[in-house]
């Protein structure tokens, strides 16, 4: 579509979530629980505690760092432990998102938390026999002054509770030593021990005669939202590679004649986990998952209608990932399957994304791969891989131009700039494409910015891009597709390579 030439200004995004008002609820109810286990609380801390896009993505105006913004709205009275799996140390387990391991993962999360004023007291190596990766981590950490604790494998676990609440099982783990009311429990992934941490405690706590309690924050699926509504859906999508089904809570409906939405994992453990709870208590401190459970996200939702048709999105978007992913071998084909069932038990079609047919179209006429972008204003820019710039370069060109109001102005980046780095690519990398990627445009309007005021304007309607819909009709290299996330742009991909190669340089 062509580019106008006028200037915009942007509006602000339509938002469906109240996020002050959020903040404000869950710290109040997290006190709640604090106050109703005599002043202390093990707290299991689910989900991604930084940089929660997928909650960004379906309740539009979600702070992604809200969880950190409410621990330093508590961090007087709180405390982090974070746990992580020898096994993935010794797997070298990545994190697919960062590329990170988990081990450094841990690092980086701490380091970010520390430089916020949180406090951090302690790691844990959970599920430990003798990992020669383990012990060099816990090495590492040790030597920086660090207090780390190894935790094996409870005995008995998971249907032997006479073991697993003994001197045999929880027994075995050293005692955490914590000092604060709240103790924040995370990981760098699933399955890294937490709750096994959190229960732990409880029997040393309970050794030592402080009545502790345990709770569980988790942002999806949401309790109180309908089974089938999008947002929990969307929960599902995201999920599929784990086989996580959401379930009417019968724990929750016995006890209280009410509806409540958990999921498949939490409430088929959820008899041990009580026995266990009884057993270290000596009484039934909960009676369903859902009661363990700490999460006003409902109560903050500004916009349902806003909510159902952006969470349709991202399980849209889910879909499209899984095809790409069963495309490059990453993902199973029921991975594949689960999101495509989705989409249909939510009657979704591609109309949805308007960037998905203008790419295709636009790519049938002109015979080029093409990337469509839809701006916050409604208005399409598109980009084709041809002569020097692949299609994402691009189309994140022309979207900046557009946002600045430089129309087809083609002088933001000059060719004394452009050719050396194409001249670079083919003499010196080799590379099998020679076409300029995002990354090198960005790099070439970033120096022409200092001395062309086109080029400045351009680059500065960056942040403009952030939550746009952008539609690609082939697979892009991973690395030009990390950079449109990092730009904020909501990518989705045909399943179709671009080429022949078998290595994406």
């Amino acid at each position: 579509m062509k580019n106008t030439k006028k200037t915009k200004n942007v509006k602000n995004p339509k938002i469906c979530f109240d996020n002050e008002l959020y903040l404000k609820l869950q710290s109040e109810n997290i006190n709640k629980r604090i106050k109703k286990f005599n002043n202390k609380l093990y707290l299991e801390f689910g989900g991604k505690i930084f940089d929660d896009l997928h909650a960004a993505r379906v309740l539009p105006g979600f702070d992604p760092n809200i969880k950190i913004k409410l621990l330093q709205k508590m961090k007087n009275k709180t405390e982090i432990v974070f746990c992580v799996s020898a096994n993935d140390i010794e797997k070298n387990k990545i994190r697919a998102d960062l590329g990170l391991n988990y081990a450094d993962e841990v690092l980086r999360l701490v380091d970010n938390l520390r430089a916020l004023g949180l406090y951090v007291s302690a790691f844990v190596i959970t599920l430990f026999k003798g990992q020669t990766s383990a012990m060099k981590f816990q090495q590492k950490l040790e030597q920086r002054g660090e207090k780390v604790y190894i935790h094996r494998y409870t005995k008995g676990y998971p249907n032997d509770v006479e073991t697993i609440v003994s001197e045999e099982g929880y027994g075995k783990n050293p005692y955490i030593e914590t000092t604060r009311p709240l103790v924040v429990v995370t990981a760098p992934g699933p399955s890294s021990g937490k709750l096994a941490t959190c229960l732990s405690q409880l029997y040393h706590e309970y050794k030592k005669g402080v009545k502790a309690g345990y709770a569980k924050f988790e942002t999806f699926p949401v309790w109180n939202l309908p089974l089938k509504h999008p947002v929990n859906i969307a929960y599902e999508a995201a999920t599929a590679d784990l086989q996580d089904v959401n379930q009417i809570d019968p724990f929750h409906f016995n006890a209280y004649g009410k509806l409540a939405i958990n999921y498949n994992r939490d409430i088929a453990v959820f008899p041990i986990l009580q026995s266990i709870l009884h057993k270290i208590t000596n009484k039934d401190i909960y009676k369903s998952p859902t009661d363990m459970g700490v999460n006003m996200i409902a109560d903050a939702i500004i916009d349902d209608k806003l909510a159902q048709i952006s969470a349709k999105k991202e399980i849209l978007r889910r879909y499209y990932r899984a095809e790409c992913d069963f495309k490059r071998g990453l993902a199973t084909f029921d991975t594949l399957e689960r999101n495509k069932s989705l989409v249909s038990e939510v009657n979704i079609t591609d109309d949805l994304l308007k960037v998905i047919s203008v790419s295709r179209d636009t790519a049938k006429d002109s015979g080029y791969p093409t990337v469509a972008l839809e701006l916050s204003d409604g208005e399409i820019v598109t980009g084709k891989s041809k002569k020097i710039i692949t299609a994402s370069g691009a189309v994140v060109l022309n979207a900046l131009r557009t946002l600045a109001g430089l129309g087809d102005d083609f002088d933001v980046i000059t060719d004394d700039i452009l050719l050396p780095i194409v001249e670079y690519r083919t003499n010196i990398l080799k590379a099998h494409s020679t076409l300029l990627t995002i990354d090198d445009i960005l790099v070439a309007l970033s120096i022409c910015s200092a001395k062309n005021p086109k080029a400045k304007k351009a680059i500065d309607e960056l942040p403009n891009l952030k939550n746009c819909e952008a539609h690609c009709t082939y697979i892009l290299p991973s690395s030009e597709e990390n950079t449109l996330k990092k730009l904020g742009i909501n990518i989705t991909c045909d399943p179709v390579f671009l080429t022949t190669n078998l290595f994406d340089d």
